[in-house]
């Protein structure tokens, strides 16, 4: 083998390297990229223990109410609960709390002590899920704790978010629902993603 033959062997060796060190660096880049937008795109949980305590201004109260076999709770959690524009909607404007309704914990809200079930039923309701139609619900508070509205069941994330800005806007009180849905995309929409893109 020549000089030259060498030279050249040497030159496509590196080469080679180098590709194969910018494609690992592209790989890690694209790696901590998608962790960081996964890691924007969540909602900031709370307990219901931390929500009685908390001081949320003029924000509500969203309470996801769930059990560990509700199979739609599961749902909602992939599909509804990781949209970005849910996200931003309940961590910008609600204090999200997720209270499993057949837990065991004792507290206070808006001045009334709650406990959970007792005996040894299957369905252990917690008293203060009592008379909701099902799993998932989702339930809005106001700032004093009273109770400002309850949707039970499985929401896609397109319809989620007609219903979550729909309350925390306060179009609820302007606006029959039917017809909010209908002018949602048009007159709406826009003014939601302003608010939602200001600090």
């Amino acid at each position: 083998m020549n000089g030259r033959e060498e030279l050249r062997i040497k030159k496509l060796n590196n080469m080679n390297k180098i590709k194969a060190i910018l494609f690992c660096a592209s790989l890690i880049f694209s790696f901590q990229l998608s962790n960081l937008n996964s890691a924007q795109a969540q909602v900031k949980w709370h307990t219901i223990e931390e929500a009685a305590s908390a001081k949320i201004g003029e924000r509500l109260y969203f309470v996801d109410f769930y059990t560990h076999w509700c199979g739609y709770c599961k749902k909602m959690d992939r599909e509804t609960f990781t949209d970005p524009t849910v996200v931003k909607i309940l961590n910008k404007y609600c204090y999200p709390v997720k209270f499993n309704a057949e837990g065991d914990n004792t507290f206070t809200w808006a001045g009334k002590t709650y406990r959970p079930a007792t005996g040894n039923s299957r369905m252990r309701t917690h008293e203060f899920a009592r008379g909701l139609q099902g799993y998932p619900t989702f339930s809005f508070f106001n700032a004093d704790g009273t109770l400002l509205q309850s949707i039970p069941g499985f929401v896609p994330a397109a319809d989620f978010i007609v219903i979550l800005w729909y309350i925390v806007s306060g179009d609820y009180e302007r606006y029959p629902y039917e017809r909010y849905r209908q002018m949602f995309d048009k007159e709406i929409r826009p003014q939601m993603k302003k608010a939602l893109s200001e600090n």
